[in-house]
């Protein structure tokens, strides 16, 4: 089995060496790990951070000369991605890299979509206003699909490769979470929870989901949830 670990970054200079340490230091047993980054026009010396790193064939670097959001840089990944399973990971340290056995774990029950569930582990979200928000586009979701997750908007989320390839992703920013999240519950897929940890970092930190974010989100969800995929070009 090999694990596509894509890396969506937008200047993270402050965690993204780090974070890549980590990545490369989970021990998956036979699992092979490919590692892209794709970085999202960062300004803030993340690029040469990037560029300077030790030639690694696990890792591979791609750039967008602009900044187009989380989804556009999630899609030039996907379509690099070359593995059985694509597993999203932040550039932040928010999203902790060892567990990644744990989310692995129910492929080889033959699971295919694989989300890592915050609400299910003791974890202290990000104020309470974003506990809130995730709670209330959990439960939007849950009654708009029928589904019953605990943590929609979670930052891990893995896929078998032909699934998360097959899914005609179009928008180009934090939309991508809804996006993916109505597009595998409209095709029936079931998406199995997995407990991890969650280190939240503020505004400050550099946390950049907002407020408006949840209103679109919310969007998203009501729109592919009413209206045929083929109708929803963006």
């Amino acid at each position: 089995m090999r694990l596509s670990i894509i890396i969506p970054c937008y200047n993270e200079s402050r965690t993204i060496g780090d974070l890549l340490n980590l990545v490369k230091g989970v021990d998956l047993g036979e699992v092979e790990k490919e590692i892209i980054v794709v970085d999202d026009g960062s300004t803030d010396g993340t690029r040469d951070i990037l560029r300077q790193l030790p030639t690694d064939k696990q890792v591979r670097v791609l750039f967008h000369e602009q900044n187009r959001g989380k989804g556009a840089a999630m899609r030039t990944g996907i379509q690099a991605a070359g593995g059985d399973i694509v597993l999203v990971q932040d550039a932040d340290l928010e999203y902790d890299p060892a567990d990644y056995p744990a989310l692995l774990a129910p492929f080889s029950a033959g699971m295919q979509v694989v989300y890592g569930s915050r609400l299910k582990h003791r974890n202290k979200i990000a104020g309470v206003h974003y506990l809130l928000g995730a709670m209330t586009l959990t439960l939007i979701t849950n009654l708009l699909y029928g589904t019953h997750i605990t943590d929609e908007p979670t930052g891990y989320k893995l896929f078998k490769a032909d699934v998360i390839k097959s899914l005609n992703l179009v928008y180009d920013g934090f939309e991508f979470c809804p996006e993916v999240t109505a597009k595998v519950s409209r095709r029936g897929y079931q998406i199995c929870e997995v407990p991890i940890s969650y280190n939240p970092r503020s505004v400050s930190a550099g946390k950049k989901i907002g407020w408006k974010d949840f209103f679109i989100h919310v969007y998203v969800l009501f729109k592919y949830r009413f209206f045929p995929e083929e109708k929803c070009a963006g």
